[in-house]
């Protein structure tokens, strides 16, 4: 049956958590190469995320880190 560790995209958690603006703002992010999923950099906006994932975004402001949760 369905769990609640249900993998989200990486552009959706962008958004979710306020590091992207729009899917727009998240596409650039991820184009500019301004995002690390644990520690590799990442260009899809489809990948798959799971709980414990950590999420680094490049922003002007200075590196943001976000872990994956429930």
């Amino acid at each position: 049956m369905g769990t609640t560790d249900e993998p989200i995209r990486l552009g959706q958690f962008l958004k979710l958590v306020n590091l992207a603006e729009s899917g727009g703002h998240a596409r650039a992010l991820l184009d500019d190469g301004a995002v690390t999923v644990n520690g590799e950099p990442e260009t899809r906006r489809g990948r798959q995320l799971r709980p414990g994932d950590q999420v680094e975004v490049d922003l002007p402001g200075g590196p943001q880190r976000v872990t994956v949760e429930l």
